[in-house]
């Protein structure tokens, strides 16, 4: 797919994305997105929004989603390293709570793509991170919603070596299991 190589992760819609990256001794050029070369390999999203967030190691943001106004997810980490995260919240998905981890970083230039439907968060492992999102919706602070980032019944196998102090915001602390959310999303 010319400047991209689309990897299809076990879950379906989820996907690693690996840019090609043009470099010499003056530094490097990649493009992070192009939407003719996406729309080739079947994601078809519209991006509406870019964030940005900075955290330093042991943060852990997640794993959040909407219930309304949803958002589909294109993530890279542009400084650090991040270990992140998506967890099929699509009622009938023959991967329902099933999750997809993939290291992004600065140096790997991976990005990850997570459609509708799933909860998404990551665990900063360098001092310091900065993480970028391309959504597909505009944030909804109303339907803002989460998933308890460690619920026995999903697993997420976080890498917590060199993490002394897992860094959580109030609401992330507080977020529902799995068995005690109302979900809105359907696996089509």
């Amino acid at each position: 797919m010319g400047n991209f190589n689309f990897i299809e992760t076990k879950i379906k819609d989820l996907y690693i994305i690996e840019p090609k990256v043009f470099g010499d001794n003056r530094g490097y050029f990649m493009e992070s997105y192009n939407k003719k070369a996406f729309e080739e390999a079947g994601l078809t999203m519209n991006f509406v929004q870019d964030n940005e967030s900075k955290s330093k190691k042991g943060v852990l943001r997640g794993l959040h989603f909407q219930t309304k106004h949803t958002q589909g997810k294109l993530v890279r980490c542009t400084e650090g390293k991040v270990w992140d995260v998506a967890v099929d919240l699509r009622k009938g998905s023959p991967t329902f709570g099933m999750w997809e981890g993939v290291y992004l970083s600065a140096e790997n230039k991976r990005q990850f793509y997570v459609p509708e439907g799933f909860a998404h968060g990551f665990l900063v492992l360098s001092d310091v991170a900065t993480f970028n999102y391309k959504c597909t919706d505009f944030y909804a602070p109303e339907y803002d919603c989460g998933l308890l980032w460690n619920d026995k019944e999903i697993g997420v196998e976080w890498p917590l070596d060199g993490i002394e102090e897992i860094l959580l915001s109030e609401k992330d602390k507080k977020q529902k299991t799995l068995k005690e959310l109302d979900l809105p999303f359907e696996y089509k």
